[in-house]
């Protein structure tokens, strides 16, 4: 069977990802710094997703979204070795790239379910950035109160409004561009339910 170039990129580049992801880990080890390292583990974790979803329902994440989810994951791993707080525009893009991926799997739900899409991609979006910035804030909170080194970071009122906006901007891409990009793994399940 002779596997389509590009699918052999895509898997190529997921393992690349993943890869990056367990160097950042180590690099947190190395730095005793504990954010980093469980930060990097989470996103390892996270990248094994598409295959748990596909051997449990009907769904194909083809390789271009794996890569989106091992990319998202590096991104926000390698934040904490120090981009979140040298570089202003790093927790926009990870905000950006996340919220995308809380859009999609919102997008494929309504799809499914035949919901409206728009409310149903923004809502997810917002109300799970709300909720990752409660989340945060309550871990930096209770970590700073026992003495210990935070696994999350919080920057304050405004930088949590900002966050928000660019969850709201991933979401509206989504909306935008999801029946493009994502009109194929739709039609697949629904392929593979009818038996074709």
């Amino acid at each position: 069977m002779t596997v389509d170039p590009s699918t052999h990129a895509g898997r190529a580049t997921d393992r690349a990802l993943r890869l990056g992801l367990l160097a950042v880990a180590i690099a947190g080890l190395r730095r005793r710094d504990p954010s980093a390292f469980v930060n990097a583990l989470v996103g390892f974790a996270a990248t094994f997703l598409p295959e748990v979803l596909e051997r449990r329902t009907l769904l194909t994440v083809p390789p271009r979204h794996r890569v989106w989810i091992s990319m998202a994951s590096l991104l926000h791993a390698i934040g904490m070795l120090g981009p979140y707080d040298e570089t202003w525009w790093w927790d926009h893009l990870t905000h950006l790239c996340s919220a995308s991926l809380v859009g999609t799997a919102a997008h494929l739900l309504a799809r499914r379910r035949g919901y409206d899409t728009t409310r149903t991609v923004l809502a997810a979006t917002l109300g799970l950035g709300v909720l990752w910035e409660a989340m945060e804030y309550a871990v930096h909170r209770t970590a700073r109160r026992f003495g210990f080194e935070p696994l999350l970071v919080t920057y304050g009122p405004r930088d949590t409004a900002l966050d928000l906006v660019f969850d709201a901007i991933g979401g509206l891409c989504v909306v935008a561009f999801g029946d493009r990009l994502l009109g194929d793994v739709v039609e697949n399940v629904e392929n593979r339910e009818r038996g074709d």
